[in-house]
């Protein structure tokens, strides 16, 4: 009897303590947790959100996205997809490479293929013989799509000038943000597209870069879906 009273105790005392823990962890802390966020970081605590003039959705400050051209076909899976180049174009979205974890900004997963600098490369440099597949032959071939689609009749990209965030993407594959070097270097394309003056482009650019965090962290950068929505509503399209 001693024996069965003894584990009928033990028993009560470990289901009042599993009720006491689910009410303070799965019940209170998240509702307390979520109160506070909600209270003092909003906009944060609901996902960054960024929203059009119209009060629309349109996508959240943390998340890249694409701008491209339709397909002809929507579900022909071989067609390669076309950037529409009268916006900004974000950084590429596949992962340093072929990976097919995360493709075009994908949300279910992200990540990269992990593979070196030299993967690929010739010599120690990536060429235009580097092996199909390589990050070297991916560089290479985003180097050339960049020079050809942000070149222009009155302004010519020269491949020196192409940073490094225009032909690799980050590790997540969903970097929100590029370069200043490379919002720069879409300038002259996306004023001739919108028929906008130069200038009025640089402008939107200059506005929309943002500093290091705290003066001292990372690095300087746009976000390519905020600095859009400005030329949207410059363009009023």
């Amino acid at each position: 009897m001693n024996s069965v009273s003894s584990t009928a105790r033990l028993i009560g005392a470990g289901l009042r303590a599993l009720l006491v823990l689910t009410v303070i962890c799965g019940i209170i802390y998240p509702l307390a947790v979520t109160g506070i966020a909600q209270a003092l970081f909003d906009d944060k605590a609901d996902g960054s959100e960024i929203k059009d003039k119209s009060g629309r959705v349109v996508g959240s400050s943390l998340i890249g996205q694409t701008y491209n051209l339709p397909k002809k076909d929507p579900n022909d899976a071989e067609e390669a997809t076309r950037p529409d180049l009268k916006w900004f174009q974000p950084r590429p979205s596949n992962g340093l490479g072929t990976n097919s974890v995360n493709t075009r900004y994908s949300l279910i997963l992200s990540g990269a293929t992990n593979r070196s600098a030299d993967n690929g490369a010739v010599g120690g440099t990536c060429t235009e013989d580097a092996e199909e597949g390589t990050l070297c032959a991916q560089v290479v071939a985003a180097k050339e799509a960049v020079v050809a689609d942000n070149s222009t009749a009155s302004h010519h990209v020269k491949p020196e000038d192409v940073p490094a965030d225009a032909v690799t993407s980050s590790g997540s594959g969903l970097d929100p943000d590029i370069s200043p070097a490379y919002a720069k270097l879409q300038v002259h394309r996306v004023a001739e597209q919108n028929k906008l003056e130069v200038r009025q482009v640089e402008k939107l650019v200059d506005d929309h870069t943002k500093g290091r965090t705290l003066g001292f962290l990372g690095e300087p950068r746009v976000n390519v879906l905020e600095l859009n929505i400005a030329l949207k509503a410059l363009t009023g399209r």
